[in-house]
């Protein structure tokens, strides 16, 4: 039975994770290469809920779709070395096609270097930019830290989007709208809080001017990067030679940007930050199954109640809706569902069919016994509810996750007893306060995730490591 197998508290976080991506059936762990999965029906019906939306948002704001070839040729990644030095250690070599050895190429670590070699023939003139595109795609990364199913791969899912415009101005305007995609994506529509950083120089993109990231908090009270920003300025377009000829028919390097959310990680915040020790809870917009129906089934009625629920699913056609018709107990087929997060249940008994009548229950355990004609506003008003509550009570839990340090030893203390970000002063988030993130790291596990990019927060005092003066705070955490 689903409540024997799913026993584990979500205060184990590690033990509920793993056990939830198993009896959840979203993916399958056996696959015979280290560090690959095979996502199953229902993680991919999620997976491609979540691209739709995050696509939809990209073309709203002028991002045309595109796909580029897996394959990467080596001359490509030598051109900007800041990058390829970036990458190279994780980098997948293609050398041979059955017993013929040919020239190597890269799989697609990221694909910077190959959108800017064509780039640079597409962009001829002014006229030509802006430039926007995004593809959907997979991409792969040799990666020698303990592996995560969706969090920690070497293969792993994504969007990528690459920008290209005349001035610095509107790069970096493409930031913000980049930040404000993945708000109303991330937040507006999952329900998954977070804080945009700008990371420090020691810790950028490779190859970039400015990085700028959205971690939220798991909870474990460890930090996952989600979907990041990235201002490149004209390093690209000098390296691939990128120009255009503007107005006055001058030649000159444009000004670019790209954006990453990865797809895999967002399943995996949002299964961790909603989810609870039932198992998955999905919103109503996102969800495989939105509502299932459960027959309560008694002989002398069946007839009836097998009627009464074809009337219902087909009141609900709009909706994807599930009958379960299995000869298990209603309990059994309750505990199912909630496990697989499905958020809404409509239970019809006897008793019900006679008063015309059903009971709604929603995937948070909220109850209430509905007409049947007022069954499509009652669920839309619950979808919305239940929403409301998912995205309260996930921001309430994310803010109690952030505190202030004044000292090292506060520090230390915070991440061992409760992780989440912590607030520090610190000397510099230029290349200079890299010493002293290195001693966080090594004594606390911690990472400086950088500053906060939506609001100035000034610091006066002292950096907690160095005692120098204080010209910026900073939030650290322990990261995956």
């Amino acid at each position: 039975m689903v409540e024997e197998i799913f026993n584990i508290n979500k205060k184990n976080f590690s033990e509920w994770y793993n056990e939830i991506l198993k009896v959840s059936d979203l993916v399958d762990l056996r696959y015979n290469v280290k560090g690959f999965l095979v996502y199953k029906p229902h993680a991919m019906q999620l997976i491609k809920k979540i691209y739709q939306i995050w696509e939809e948002e990209l073309e709203k704001a002028g991002h045309k779709p595109v796909l580029f070839p897996l394959v990467i040729p080596p001359e490509n990644f030598e051109l900007e070395k800041e990058h390829v030095e970036g990458f190279k250690p994780e980098v997948f070599w293609i050398t041979k096609a059955g017993d013929k050895k040919i020239e190597k190429l890269a799989l697609r670590p990221t694909s910077e270097t190959a959108f800017y070699q064509l780039y640079s023939t597409w962009i001829r003139s002014y006229s030509d930019l802006p430039l926007k595109c995004y593809q959907s795609c997979s991409v792969y990364r040799y990666e020698t830290k303990a592996t995560k199913p969706l969090i920690r791969g070497r293969e792993f899912l994504w969007i990528e989007a690459h920008d290209v415009f005349e001035t610095e101005k509107q790069a970096l305007e493409q930031v913000k709208q980049d930040m404000e995609i993945t708000r109303k994506v991330l937040l507006e529509k999952l329900g998954v809080p977070f804080i945009f950083f700008k990371r420090p120089e020691w810790d950028k993109f490779k190859g970039a001017v400015s990085t700028y990231t959205a971690d939220t908090i798991m909870p474990d009270g460890r930090i996952l990067q989600l979907p990041s920003t990235h201002y490149l300025g004209q390093k690209f377009a000098k390296a691939f030679n990128i120009k255009f000829a503007d107005k006055d028919e001058e030649e000159k390097y444009p000004y670019q940007t790209c954006y990453g959310p990865g797809i895999s990680r967002i399943l995996s915040a949002l299964i961790s930050v909603h989810g609870d020790n039932k198992g998955l809870v999905l919103q109503f917009d996102i969800s495989p199954v939105q509502i299932i129906i459960i027959p309560i089934i008694f002989d002398e009625s069946k007839t009836e109640i097998l009627e009464a629920v074809k009337k219902i699913k087909n009141m609900l056609k709009e909706y994807r809706v599930e009958i379960d018709n299995t000869e298990k107990r209603p309990g059994e087929k309750f505990y199912y569902w909630e496990m697989k997060g499905v958020p809404v249940r409509i239970e019809i008994g006897p008793k019900d069919v006679k008063n015309n009548q059903v009971v709604l229950v929603n995937r948070l355990g909220q109850k209430k016994t509905v007409k049947q004609e007022d069954l499509v506003k009652e669920i839309q008003k619950m979808s919305v509810d239940m929403y409301e509550e998912l995205r309260t009570r996930a921001e309430k839990y994310f803010n109690s996750m952030i505190n202030d340090a004044d000292s090292f030893s506060e520090l230390e203390k915070i991440l061992k007893d409760k992780g989440g970000l912590v607030r520090v002063n610190f000397c510099s988030v230029e290349k200079e306060g890299e010493k002293c993130a290195g001693i966080i790291k090594e004594k606390t596990g911690g990472e400086v995730r950088g500053t906060k990019f939506s609001e100035s927060e000034k610091s006066n005092g002292k950096c907690i490591i160095c005692g120098k003066k204080s010209n910026c705070v900073v939030y650290v955490g322990r990261a995956y």
